[in-house]
Protein backbone atom coordinates (compact mmCIF):
# COMPACT_ATOMS: atom_id res chain seq x y z
CA UNK A 1 0.00 0.00 0.00
CA UNK A 2 2.31 2.42 0.62
CA UNK A 3 4.34 1.68 -2.49
CA UNK A 4 1.33 2.55 -4.36
CA UNK A 5 0.94 5.80 -2.23
CA UNK A 6 4.91 6.72 -3.00
CA UNK A 7 4.58 6.01 -6.79
CA UNK A 8 1.40 8.12 -7.00
CA UNK A 9 3.13 11.05 -5.10
CA UNK A 10 6.30 10.33 -7.38
CA UNK A 11 4.00 10.60 -11.04
CA UNK A 12 2.15 13.84 -9.24
CA UNK A 13 5.63 15.69 -8.62
CA UNK A 14 6.46 14.73 -12.25
CA UNK A 15 4.30 16.03 -13.96
CA UNK A 16 3.84 19.50 -11.95
CA UNK A 17 7.91 19.61 -13.06
CA UNK A 18 7.24 19.14 -16.42
CA UNK A 19 4.32 21.91 -16.04
CA UNK A 20 6.51 24.95 -14.37
CA UNK A 21 9.69 24.70 -16.50
CA UNK A 22 8.41 25.65 -19.64
CA UNK A 23 7.32 28.92 -17.98
CA UNK A 24 10.57 29.61 -16.18
CA UNK A 25 12.07 28.67 -19.58
CA UNK A 26 10.09 31.76 -21.07
CA UNK A 27 10.42 34.00 -18.53
CA UNK A 28 14.20 33.54 -18.90
CA UNK A 29 14.15 34.23 -22.70
CA UNK A 30 11.67 37.23 -22.21
CA UNK A 31 14.22 38.66 -19.31
CA UNK A 32 17.26 38.08 -21.58
CA UNK A 33 15.40 39.95 -24.68
CA UNK A 34 14.95 42.99 -22.25
CA UNK A 35 18.81 42.97 -21.27
CA UNK A 36 19.73 42.65 -24.68
CA UNK A 37 17.61 45.68 -25.96
CA UNK A 38 18.76 47.85 -23.13
CA UNK A 39 22.38 46.77 -24.15
CA UNK A 40 21.94 47.67 -27.58
CA UNK A 41 20.03 51.25 -26.54
CA UNK A 42 23.17 52.23 -24.32
CA UNK A 43 25.28 50.71 -26.93
CA UNK A 44 23.69 53.89 -29.05
CA UNK A 45 23.57 56.73 -26.80
CA UNK A 46 27.28 55.42 -25.95
CA UNK A 47 28.19 56.33 -29.71
CA UNK A 48 26.12 59.77 -29.41
CA UNK A 49 27.40 60.88 -26.59
CA UNK A 50 31.40 60.32 -28.02
CA UNK A 51 30.15 62.27 -31.41
CA UNK A 52 29.04 65.43 -28.73
CA UNK A 53 32.42 64.97 -27.28
CA UNK A 54 34.35 64.84 -30.51
CA UNK A 55 32.37 67.99 -31.63
CA UNK A 56 32.56 70.24 -28.99
CA UNK A 57 36.67 69.51 -28.49
CA UNK A 58 36.90 70.34 -31.94
CA UNK A 59 34.72 74.03 -31.24
CA UNK A 60 37.03 74.79 -28.27
CA UNK A 61 40.18 73.78 -30.18
CA UNK A 62 39.19 76.48 -33.25
CA UNK A 63 38.13 78.82 -30.54
CA UNK A 64 41.79 78.74 -29.20
CA UNK A 65 43.10 78.82 -32.83
CA UNK A 66 41.28 81.97 -33.76
CA UNK A 67 42.34 83.67 -30.73
CA UNK A 68 46.07 83.04 -31.40
CA UNK A 69 45.47 84.23 -35.36
CA UNK A 70 43.44 87.15 -33.42
CA UNK A 71 46.36 88.20 -31.19
CA UNK A 72 48.93 87.97 -34.20
CA UNK A 73 47.21 90.08 -36.44
CA UNK A 74 47.01 92.86 -33.78
CA UNK A 75 50.62 92.59 -33.04
CA UNK A 76 51.25 92.57 -36.69
CA UNK A 77 49.18 95.73 -37.43
CA UNK A 78 50.95 97.56 -34.04
CA UNK A 79 54.34 97.33 -36.23
CA UNK A 80 52.22 98.36 -39.36
CA UNK A 81 51.36 101.57 -37.33
CA UNK A 82 54.85 102.09 -35.78
CA UNK A 83 56.64 101.79 -38.99
CA UNK A 84 53.84 104.74 -40.52
CA UNK A 85 54.08 106.85 -37.44
CA UNK A 86 57.88 107.04 -37.52
CA UNK A 87 58.27 107.37 -41.59
CA UNK A 88 55.55 110.26 -41.44
CA UNK A 89 57.41 111.95 -38.85
CA UNK A 90 60.38 111.43 -40.86
CA UNK A 91 58.93 113.32 -44.05
CA UNK A 92 56.98 115.61 -41.81
CA UNK A 93 60.17 116.84 -40.40
CA UNK A 94 61.86 116.84 -43.96
CA UNK A 95 58.86 119.40 -45.00
CA UNK A 96 60.07 121.99 -42.12
CA UNK A 97 63.11 122.90 -44.57
CA UNK A 98 60.89 123.29 -47.33
CA UNK A 99 59.62 126.33 -48.17
CA UNK A 100 56.90 124.72 -50.87
CA UNK A 101 54.78 121.88 -50.38
CA UNK A 102 53.12 120.36 -53.49
CA UNK A 103 49.59 119.37 -53.55
CA UNK A 104 50.37 115.99 -54.39
CA UNK A 105 52.80 115.53 -51.28
CA UNK A 106 49.74 117.34 -48.95
CA UNK A 107 47.53 114.38 -50.40
CA UNK A 108 50.06 111.68 -49.80
CA UNK A 109 50.38 112.69 -46.18
CA UNK A 110 46.64 113.03 -45.59
CA UNK A 111 46.07 110.04 -46.62
CA UNK A 112 48.98 108.23 -44.92
CA UNK A 113 47.75 109.85 -41.29
CA UNK A 114 44.03 108.17 -42.42
CA UNK A 115 45.80 104.83 -42.61
CA UNK A 116 47.47 105.27 -39.46
CA UNK A 117 43.92 106.36 -37.64
CA UNK A 118 42.15 103.16 -39.65
CA UNK A 119 44.35 100.67 -38.28
CA UNK A 120 44.59 102.20 -34.51
CA UNK A 121 40.44 101.91 -34.97
CA UNK A 122 40.65 98.56 -35.97
CA UNK A 123 43.00 97.47 -33.16
CA UNK A 124 41.14 99.05 -30.43
CA UNK A 125 37.72 97.24 -31.92
CA UNK A 126 39.53 94.02 -31.61
CA UNK A 127 40.92 94.45 -28.08
CA UNK A 128 38.04 95.36 -27.17
CA UNK A 129 35.62 92.64 -28.54
CA UNK A 130 38.35 90.05 -26.94
CA UNK A 131 37.84 92.05 -23.59
CA UNK A 132 34.50 91.75 -23.57
CA UNK A 133 34.63 87.73 -24.06
CA UNK A 134 37.30 87.98 -21.11
CA UNK A 135 34.72 90.18 -19.02
CA UNK A 136 31.23 87.96 -19.89
CA UNK A 137 33.37 84.69 -18.79
CA UNK A 138 34.47 86.77 -15.61
CA UNK A 139 30.79 87.55 -14.74
CA UNK A 140 29.29 84.46 -15.20
CA UNK A 141 32.20 82.74 -12.75
CA UNK A 142 31.06 85.32 -10.25
CA UNK A 143 27.25 84.81 -10.49
CA UNK A 144 28.20 81.14 -9.81
CA UNK A 145 30.52 81.65 -7.15
CA UNK A 146 27.87 83.58 -5.33
CA UNK A 147 24.90 81.26 -6.33
CA UNK A 148 27.10 78.35 -4.53
CA UNK A 149 27.72 80.26 -1.81
CA UNK A 150 28.66 78.16 1.34
CA UNK A 151 29.85 74.94 -0.65
CA UNK A 152 33.63 74.09 0.15
CA UNK A 153 35.65 74.10 -2.79
CA UNK A 154 36.83 70.89 -2.27
CA UNK A 155 32.76 69.87 -3.25
CA UNK A 156 32.16 72.26 -6.37
CA UNK A 157 35.23 74.25 -8.45
CA UNK A 158 34.42 76.94 -10.72
CA UNK A 159 37.58 78.26 -12.91
CA UNK A 160 38.18 79.98 -16.45
CA UNK A 161 40.87 77.73 -18.50
CA UNK A 162 41.75 79.45 -21.94
CA UNK A 163 38.93 81.26 -22.40
CA UNK A 164 36.33 78.17 -20.97
CA UNK A 165 33.93 78.51 -17.93
CA UNK A 166 34.30 74.80 -15.91
CA UNK A 167 32.46 74.01 -13.12
CA UNK A 168 33.10 71.07 -11.12
CA UNK A 169 31.09 69.18 -9.12
CA UNK A 170 32.32 66.65 -6.54
CA UNK A 171 30.77 62.81 -6.81
CA UNK A 172 29.78 62.62 -3.29
CA UNK A 173 27.54 65.60 -3.82
CA UNK A 174 25.43 64.29 -6.42
CA UNK A 175 25.71 60.20 -6.73
CA UNK A 176 25.80 57.49 -4.40
CA UNK A 177 28.95 54.92 -5.02
CA UNK A 178 27.98 52.88 -8.45
CA UNK A 179 25.01 54.58 -9.01
CA UNK A 180 24.05 56.94 -11.68
CA UNK A 181 20.19 58.16 -9.40
CA UNK A 182 20.77 61.49 -7.98
CA UNK A 183 20.55 62.09 -4.59
CA UNK A 184 18.39 64.98 -2.52
CA UNK A 185 21.26 67.20 -1.99
CA UNK A 186 22.31 66.81 -5.43
CA UNK A 187 18.53 68.47 -6.14
CA UNK A 188 19.88 71.61 -3.48
CA UNK A 189 23.72 72.17 -5.51
CA UNK A 190 21.84 71.74 -8.94
CA UNK A 191 19.03 74.23 -8.21
CA UNK A 192 21.54 76.57 -7.42
CA UNK A 193 23.69 76.26 -10.55
CA UNK A 194 20.46 75.79 -12.68
CA UNK A 195 19.26 79.54 -11.41
CA UNK A 196 22.62 80.80 -12.96
CA UNK A 197 22.33 79.02 -16.70
CA UNK A 198 18.45 79.74 -17.24
CA UNK A 199 19.76 83.60 -16.55
CA UNK A 200 22.01 83.47 -19.47
CA UNK A 201 19.62 81.81 -21.96
CA UNK A 202 22.17 82.56 -24.94
CA UNK A 203 24.92 80.05 -23.54
CA UNK A 204 25.25 75.86 -24.35
CA UNK A 205 27.21 73.74 -22.15
CA UNK A 206 27.81 70.32 -22.01
CA UNK A 207 27.53 67.85 -18.66
CA UNK A 208 30.57 65.47 -18.62
CA UNK A 209 30.72 62.48 -16.02
CA UNK A 210 33.94 61.48 -15.13
CA UNK A 211 34.73 58.41 -12.62
CA UNK A 212 38.09 57.06 -11.38
CA UNK A 213 40.13 54.20 -12.66
CA UNK A 214 38.54 51.45 -9.83
CA UNK A 215 35.86 48.62 -12.18
CA UNK A 216 32.30 48.23 -11.16
CA UNK A 217 31.56 44.96 -9.36
CA UNK A 218 28.69 43.48 -10.92
CA UNK A 219 25.70 43.09 -8.60
CA UNK A 220 22.29 42.60 -10.84
CA UNK A 221 23.52 46.15 -12.29
CA UNK A 222 22.67 46.48 -16.08
CA UNK A 223 25.77 48.96 -16.21
CA UNK A 224 28.74 47.36 -18.03
CA UNK A 225 32.00 49.20 -17.24
CA UNK A 226 32.84 53.53 -16.35
CA UNK A 227 32.06 54.37 -19.48
CA UNK A 228 28.60 53.72 -19.34
CA UNK A 229 28.32 54.89 -15.58
CA UNK A 230 30.16 57.67 -16.52
CA UNK A 231 27.12 58.30 -19.77
CA UNK A 232 24.30 57.53 -17.37
CA UNK A 233 25.36 59.85 -14.72
CA UNK A 234 25.84 62.95 -17.19
CA UNK A 235 22.57 62.22 -18.97
CA UNK A 236 20.78 61.81 -15.29
CA UNK A 237 22.51 65.36 -14.32
CA UNK A 238 20.85 67.02 -17.69
CA UNK A 239 17.63 65.02 -17.81
CA UNK A 240 16.93 66.76 -14.26
CA UNK A 241 18.06 69.65 -15.43
CA UNK A 242 15.58 70.12 -18.11
CA UNK A 243 12.57 68.33 -16.21
CA UNK A 244 12.90 69.76 -12.67
CA UNK A 245 14.17 73.57 -13.70
CA UNK A 246 13.02 74.03 -17.22
CA UNK A 247 16.72 74.50 -18.64
CA UNK A 248 16.01 74.26 -22.46
CA UNK A 249 17.29 70.69 -23.80
CA UNK A 250 18.39 72.18 -27.12
CA UNK A 251 21.28 74.31 -25.09
CA UNK A 252 22.34 70.71 -23.28
CA UNK A 253 24.87 68.21 -24.53
CA UNK A 254 25.62 65.13 -22.26
CA UNK A 255 28.90 63.06 -22.79
CA UNK A 256 30.56 60.56 -20.59
CA UNK A 257 34.67 60.73 -19.98
CA UNK A 258 35.36 56.75 -18.06
CA UNK A 259 38.14 57.26 -16.22
CA UNK A 260 40.47 58.78 -18.84
CA UNK A 261 40.71 62.44 -18.29
CA UNK A 262 41.69 62.31 -14.56
CA UNK A 263 43.12 65.18 -12.35
CA UNK A 264 44.62 62.91 -9.82
CA UNK A 265 46.56 59.71 -9.93
CA UNK A 266 44.16 56.96 -8.82
CA UNK A 267 46.84 55.98 -6.24
CA UNK A 268 44.55 56.71 -3.05
CA UNK A 269 41.16 56.71 -1.94
CA UNK A 270 41.15 61.18 -1.54
CA UNK A 271 42.71 60.96 -5.54
CA UNK A 272 40.34 58.97 -6.67
CA UNK A 273 37.43 60.63 -5.02
CA UNK A 274 38.48 64.26 -6.73
CA UNK A 275 38.55 62.09 -9.94
CA UNK A 276 34.63 61.07 -9.46
CA UNK A 277 33.53 64.12 -10.63
CA UNK A 278 30.95 65.73 -12.89
CA UNK A 279 31.75 68.73 -14.75
CA UNK A 280 29.88 71.80 -16.29
CA UNK A 281 31.51 72.92 -19.66
CA UNK A 282 30.27 76.57 -20.69
CA UNK A 283 30.89 76.22 -24.26
CA UNK A 284 32.97 78.63 -26.32
CA UNK A 285 30.27 81.48 -28.00
CA UNK A 286 31.95 81.38 -31.71
CA UNK A 287 29.15 82.68 -33.66
CA UNK A 288 28.64 85.71 -31.39
CA UNK A 289 32.26 86.08 -31.05
CA UNK A 290 32.81 86.36 -35.24
CA UNK A 291 29.85 88.13 -35.72
CA UNK A 292 31.08 91.11 -33.12
CA UNK A 293 34.35 90.86 -35.37
CA UNK A 294 32.87 91.60 -38.67
CA UNK A 295 31.03 94.24 -37.60
CA UNK A 296 34.64 96.30 -37.11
Amino acid sequence: MKSKIFLALAIVSLGAYSCVSPKKLEEAEAKYGQLNGAYAELQSKYRDAQDAVAKSKSDAEKAGDKTKSLQSTIDDLNKQVEFLKTNNNVVLSQLKDMSVVTGAQAESIKKSLDNIGAKDLYIQGLQSTMARKDSINMNLVMNLKGAIGDLSDGDINVKVDKGVVYVDISDKLLFKSGSFNITDKAKVVLGKVAKVLAAQPEIEFMVEGHTDSKQLISSGSTLEDNWDLSVKRATTIVRTLQETYGIDPKRMTAAGRSEYIPVAENNSADNRAKNRRTRIVILPQLDQFFKLLEKK
